[in-house]
């Protein structure tokens, strides 16, 4: 099965080049946004655990960043940054990510930050293919548009 049927509800990269222009630069500085925003987010939590979480900050940015990207996945298909960048994540329909595909969209996200080659081979996948995915939407057939009108 080709790519272009499996991905049916989505915008073609040929006809519809206008939903993909710009994408991994957009989805970039999303990704500043998101993680400045998270790293503030968790600097305020410091002194709501008595300021333990300094010697765990790490390991707070990843659980408040897994539940900021999947609520906010989950509530309309994409970050604030994303959101602040004009564009979203849709599945293979062409509809807004459910609560489940959000969780798995972050999960996928978190395996790939933590294991770094993942990683790189993410982000050249998103700069050399047509729909601008990374691993985990090539995986989760989903794919970042610019938001419709």
């Amino acid at each position: 099965m080709t790519t272009s049927r499996l991905l049916h509800g989505l915008p073609s990269p040929d006809e519809g080049a206008a939903f993909y222009a710009g994408v991994p630069l957009k989805r970039a500085l999303a990704w500043v946004f998101d993680v400045v925003l998270i790293g503030l987010i968790s600097a305020i939590a410091v002194p709501f655990t008595a300021f333990t979480a300094i010697f765990y900050f790490p390991f707070l940015m990843l659980v408040l960043g897994f539940l900021y990207r999947w609520f906010t996945l989950a509530g309309g298909s994409a970050t604030w940054g994303m959101r602040l960048m004009a564009i979203e994540i849709r599945q293979a329909d062409g509809d807004r990510l459910s609560n489940q595909s959000a969780f798995l969209h972050t999960l996928g996200y978190s395996i790939s930050v933590a294991v770094a080659p993942l990683q790189l081979i993410s982000v050249i996948m998103m700069l050399v293919t047509a729909r601008g995915q990374g691993l985990t939407d090539t995986v989760m057939q989903t794919a970042a548009i610019n938001r419709p009108a």
